[in-house]
């Protein structure tokens, strides 16, 4: 019986939520946090400031913060039910315009996922109850989630991208009309190259975009990114 009750027990504590240390050093991501303190508080009395407070920032739907102005793009990922989980954290502060292209967050990211890691165990202290935020261990968090520089360096061609054009712009307006539906017209082609790879990741979550992104090649996506960038 005592053994089983051991064995029980054992089982017990493997089945409990882990630490927030885990995931990263709360510690050195305070220090990561440092870089942020001009846009973002956190903590008892934060207030928005050019960006918004980032208190109880996990399981919170993107672009809900009371009194904060948010983008056209955050607003329309939470409209679409985008809530902040380690994985799209992790890859909005590693490269913002990967999850929403026209984010006016201007910052460059944080390259290295073990700042990132940190970064996130610090962030999330300061949720009302930590302890039951899922846990995502820290091999997990050391996603790679930048393009491979040679699809971004694919030089695509604005004639067949035209060619390609004709589903896009079903929805999308050449005019550049973003009236519901977010304009693509004149967007930088990198933007529009790490976009629609987001949504052939399923990194940006939406389901006929994912459709269509995965049927691209990225020759494909190039030229489209190309059309687009010089579309009058």
């Amino acid at each position: 019986m005592k053994q089983l009750l051991r064995a029980l027990t054992a089982l017990m504590l493997t089945m409990l939520p882990t630490s927030a240390t885990e995931i990263g050093d709360a510690e050195q991501g305070a220090a990561v946090f440092a870089s942020c303190k001009s846009c973002h508080q956190i903590g008892k009395d934060a207030e928005n400031r050019i960006g918004p407070h980032l208190n109880s920032l996990f399981g919170r739907r993107a672009g809900t913060v009371e009194g904060y102005r948010y983008s056209k793009g955050l607003q329309r990922r939470g409209n679409d039910g985008m809530v902040w989980t380690f994985e799209n954290l992790d890859a909005y502060i590693e490269n913002p315009k990967a999850l929403v292209s026209d984010t006016r967050m201007n910052f460059a990211g944080v390259g290295d996922a073990t700042d990132r890691a940190d970064l996130l165990a610090y962030l999330r202290q300061f949720s009302a109850n930590p302890q039951n935020i899922p846990e995502a261990p820290r091999t997990a968090m050391a996603t790679d989630h930048e393009l491979d520089p040679a699809i971004l360096a694919i030089q695509g061609d604005p004639a067949y991208g035209e060619y390609l054009s004709g589903e896009c712009v079903t929805c999308h307006q050449r005019d550049g009309d973003d009236a519901g539906i977010p304009s693509i017209t004149n967007w930088p082609a990198e933007d529009f190259v790490v976009a629609l790879h987001a949504y052939k990741t399923g990194l940006r979550p939406h389901p006929v975009m994912e459709m269509l992104a995965r049927r691209l090649s990225n020759e494909e996506i190039a030229a489209l990114a190309a059309y687009f960038k010089t579309i009058e």
